[in-house]
């Protein structure tokens, strides 16, 4: 299997930033099969295709505007996420549509595609995250791990240290 992790968003944009925040906490907190890549992909857009190219399955994690309340996750599969990213929310969008157009052109599409996304409430220039979209980072996080086992990939909690 050949599997990629790909949080993305900015940093300095508050919630923006969930789609690299849960890719964190995957790695934080969960043991991956080795078969799995887990990427940090920031604002990057057409630099990822290398990436993202020939997998077989490909997980976004991703802020995403869908109208819904703030907070909500939202997951999409396959034909459902190119069609998301048509509307414009931040720099990088554009970049992830033109990859997966890219992909799709040169043969090299995901097998199967995941996007987990969150509603944010706040896109302002600020680091960290909302309240609001904090406490949903655990949802989101629990989706990945979903899309992951529905691949086969054994995914379990790392043990915690007392001290």
């Amino acid at each position: 299997m050949n599997i990629l992790v790909l949080g993305i968003g900015n940093l300095l944009l508050s919630d923006e930033a969930i789609g690299v925040r849960i890719v964190e906490a995957l790695e934080q907190r969960f043991n991956l099969s080795p078969q799995v890549d887990v990427m940090d992909g920031g604002t990057s857009g057409m630099e990822l295709m290398g990436d993202m190219a020939c997998r077989e399955h490909l997980i976004v994690a991703d802020a995403i505007l869908t109208g819904s309340p703030p907070g909500t996750v939202t997951v999409l599969r396959d034909g459902e996420v190119p069609a998301l990213y048509t509307r414009k929310i931040s720099p990088h969008q554009l970049g992830l549509a033109d990859v997966l157009m890219a992909l799709h052109m040169t043969g090299e599409f995901p097998q199967r595609l995941t996007l987990v996304g969150v509603e944010p409430e706040s896109l302002a220039v600020g680091i960290g995250l909302t309240g609001t979209i904090s406490r949903s980072l655990d949802a989101a996080l629990d989706q990945v791990v979903a899309a992951l086992r529905t691949s086969g990939v054994t995914v379990t909690e790392k043990e915690v240290d007392h001290v």
